[in-house]
């Protein structure tokens, strides 16, 4: 299975999308479908004309929603990025972006949503237009389709063009410890306690034992059961979409932003060296933060040491390790500042000014 986040603007036709490309109904809420705007993560999957099964994790557009965004687009390793045709880029288009550069994703695919509302040069020059802002990204050769959810124009090729994507990812490795960002936890009756996630590497089997790092602290459970797709299986292997059902633990206990991991194998940290890799420099940015990777959303301190290199204080420890990508967003305007990456995470402890400079 191969997993895809969509991105872009609010209203600009993701969820429709992923409706005509699956035929699933990616909002699960009541609300969501009376205002027909996605609040929070949706998913849907369907097999590609090569036989590849693709899962979609659906990401709200609106700026109100952003943290939900990143949630849903920080495990992913593949983005649908769509542009409405007959809107064109749009204010959430360029937080969104950022979001993909942050997250350094160099896979996915722009697609030019309402073609059926747009003359073929205005497409021309919404693409064009898509292309410049998507410059610098991981996005900014990612092929290009025009699509009509309405009519069924371009659906086709889109299909052909997700395939040529993904048979382009290179393939996780399905040995070594595992790490699954928790993005759902609820109770399901006869079942018991289930929480969903993206496997991005290792395999889940059931029976396995793992250790739960969330907000109550850390404690063990086990795998109970599996599903993929809504079919039960003995082990799921890399990039899956997986739901878990967990014995030893309370699904009120488990909130979005907790990672299941390999016992003893992923050391926590409060403290991480970091380096720029996208976005504002650190001496313009502010020192209360919020911090994201995979689903979870801290809140953090910055120092920085320079434009390119700080020190983050997580409000709480986190399972990372060398060259883990984090967003950085500022909570006041919400907006994605930039992103960086994990140098160390465990860098010793600074005693007196200037200490960082040697760092």
């Amino acid at each position: 299975m191969h997993v895809v986040a969509t991105a872009g603007h609010v209203d600009s036709g993701k969820s429709t999308l992923v409706r005509a490309l699956t035929g699933m109904e990616p909002d699960r809420w009541e609300e969501e479908r009376r205002r027909g705007l996605t609040i929070d993560l949706g998913y849907a999957w369907t097999t590609l004309p090569s036989g590849q099964d693709v899962a979609f994790v659906d990401v709200p557009g609106h700026e109100r929603f952003l943290g939900n965004m990143l949630a849903g687009i920080g495990p992913a390793p593949v983005v649908c990025f769509v542009v409405a045709a007959d809107e064109g880029w749009q204010a959430q288009s360029s937080d969104h972006r950022d979001a993909v550069a942050a997250l350094g994703i160099e896979h996915g695919v722009v697609v030019l949503s309402r073609a059926d509302r747009a003359s073929g040069q205005r497409i021309a020059d919404v693409l064009a237009r898509s292309r410049t802002e998507l410059a610098g990204t991981g996005l900014g050769d990612a092929p290009a389709v025009a699509v009509s959810a309405v009519d069924g124009t371009g659906l086709g090729d889109l299909r052909a063009t997700l395939d040529a994507v993904l048979a382009a990812v290179p393939a996780p490795a399905t040995t070594g410890r595992v790490r699954l960002w928790v993005d759902r936890s609820f109770t399901i009756t006869g079942s018991g306690t289930v929480v969903t996630g993206t496997l991005a590497a290792g395999t889940l089997a059931q029976g396995d034992r793992l250790q739960l790092l969330g907000h109550t602290g850390s404690r063990p459970v086990v795998v109970r059961g599996l599903q993929s797709r809504d079919t039960s299986y003995v082990s799921v292997e890399p990039v899956s979409r997986v739901a878990l059902n967990l014995r030893d633990v309370a699904a009120t206990d488990i909130r979005r932003g907790d990672a299941l991991v390999t016992p003893d194998a992923w050391p926590t940290t409060g403290v991480v060296g970091i380096q720029r890799t996208a976005g504002v420099a650190y001496t313009e940015v502010p020192e209360q933060l919020m911090v994201h990777v995979g689903t979870a959303s801290v809140p953090a301190r910055l120092r920085p040491f320079g434009a390119d290199h700080a020190r983050l204080v997580l409000d709480r420890h986190l399972p990372l390790v060398l060259g883990d990508r984090l967003v950085l967003r500022d909570p006041g305007s919400r907006s994605v500042l930039g992103g960086a990456r994990v140098l160390d995470a465990d860098p010793p402890t600074l005693r007196r000014r200037g200490d960082g400079a040697h760092w």
